[in-house]
């Protein structure tokens, strides 16, 4: 019976999307294809497999630790893109997050050691989640920012990312800038939706090395989805040092000219768990533990208190932008700063744009701050006053605040889900 009335339910959702057309920010999808787990969660698809992470910190020729960032970011893709289809069985809307939600964990790993996991998300609107991810060990850290800007056509859903990522290796003080690749969501038509990447991305190092990747789905040459093409170069040489190929799913290879240096498979490397608290030992603005009662009734299936569960958490922080507008107050992020600009990555973005034309890449620039919010940066010392415990009564406040909200916030039935966040 249930079957029925989701596969039916499926018929009608693709029908709608058949002829839809306008903003996809009010286009609704069945709740039955929403997923458990918050956007914010999606940082932490960086670092499952540590190891890779670190591994830069340890080659000492400039080179060589080039080519081990493009494989550690190479490694990354199956994990931001495919996991959850491989997991979920077809890939499902995340939650979208609210200002101030965090997603704290750690990776351990006898080689790596502990790596720290902290995202944020620093905007509804736009949404933007920002992130930092730090091994102390190897002195090895990644910051970035991440939003998504959606549109529909073709029975296809297509999504630019917006931001980018910055790798920092202490040891060298070298510099890696990354760029988000633009996606789009295929299978809708069948009821089976997964990811797909397409156009290219670059990495550029401030040791003046650069890397180029091109994706491309199945075609009817190759048969395959999730392909790609990666080479690495020295700024101002058109030498290709090395040339890495396959499909991000599965496995790669990397060549020096036409011989076979390394090897990458994700069977042959399992994924490093994240370590997460107990939910009850959690922020209350922690994702898992925010969301709880809205993942209980997703896996009930209990369509009417998805709704209300989630209308609580949706209407009380509408409530609290109101009254901060009205007080003429803004929400402090709690790990994260907004900057109009960043010197490490504008010296990066420079050296990329003097190189990428050349190669056929389009010109590499920022995203226009307004997209965002600002370039989000993680600031030190608001980290160093939560671990130290000086901001302790700063942290409490914020969160009795949206508590408070949230236990009188209004909860609505209404079933509809936007495919998009909307204002």
């Amino acid at each position: 019976m249930g079957r029925k009335k989701i596969g039916t339910t499926w018929t009608s959702f693709v029908k709608s999307i058949a002829s839809f057309n306008g903003d996809l920010a009010s286009m609704t999808a069945p709740p039955f294809i929403l997923s458990k787990a918050s956007l914010v969660e999606f940082s932490a698809y960086w670092t499952e497999h540590p190891k890779l992470f670190v591994a830069p910190a340890k080659e000492s020729d400039p080179e060589k630790r080039a080519l081990a960032v493009l494989k550690w970011f190479l490694s990354t893709l199956k994990q931001q893109y495919s996991s959850r289809n491989e997991k979920l069985g077809s890939e499902k809307k995340p939650l979208n997050p609210f200002l101030g939600e965090l997603f704290l964990g750690h990776w351990d790993d006898p080689e790596a050691g502990k790596t720290e996991l902290i995202s944020e998300q620093v905007s509804h609107h736009p949404p933007v989640t920002a992130y930092s991810i730090i091994n102390e060990k190897h002195g090895v850290k990644l910051q970035g920012y991440n939003g998504q800007k959606a549109s529909f056509a073709s029975m296809t859903i297509n999504v630019k990312q917006v931001g980018l990522a910055r790798l920092h290796i202490d040891a060298y003080d070298e510099d890696y800038l990354i760029t988000l690749p633009t996606l789009h969501i295929e299978g809708l038509v069948y009821g089976t939706p997964y990811v797909e990447l397409e156009k290219s991305t670059i990495i550029q190092s401030s040791s003046g090395y650069f890397a180029k990747i091109e994706y491309t789905g199945k075609g009817w040459v190759s048969g395959k989805k999730n392909c790609f093409n990666a080479t690495l170069q020295k700024v101002g040489s058109k030498d290709i040092l090395y040339t890495i190929s396959g499909q991000w799913t599965d496995s790669f290879t990397v060549k020096k000219g036409k011989t076979e240096v390394d090897s990458f498979s994700h069977k042959n490397n399992p994924t490093t768990p994240l370590t997460l608290k107990p939910i009850e030992e959690q922020d209350p603005l922690e994702s898992r533990r925010a969301w709880a009662k809205v993942a209980v009734a997703i896996d009930k299936g209990d369509y009417e208190e998805i709704g209300m569960e989630k209308s609580k958490i949706e209407n009380a922080q509408r409530e609290l932008r109101k009254k901060e507008k009205e007080e003429g107050k803004t929400w402090e992020r709690r790990y994260f700063s907004s900057v109009e600009k960043d010197s490490a990555t504008g010296k990066l973005l420079d050296l990329a744009a003097k190189y990428s034309v050349s190669l056929g890449v389009p010109a590499v620039t920022l995203d226009d701050p307004s997209k965002t919010n600002g370039i989000w940066l993680f600031d030190e010392k608001k980290y160093e006053g939560v671990k130290s415990g000086t901001r302790e009564e700063e942290l409490k406040a914020a969160v009795e605040k949206v508590e408070a909200a949230t236990a009188h916030a209004v909860s609505t039935t209404d079933q509809q889900i936007p495919l998009v966040d909307q204002p």
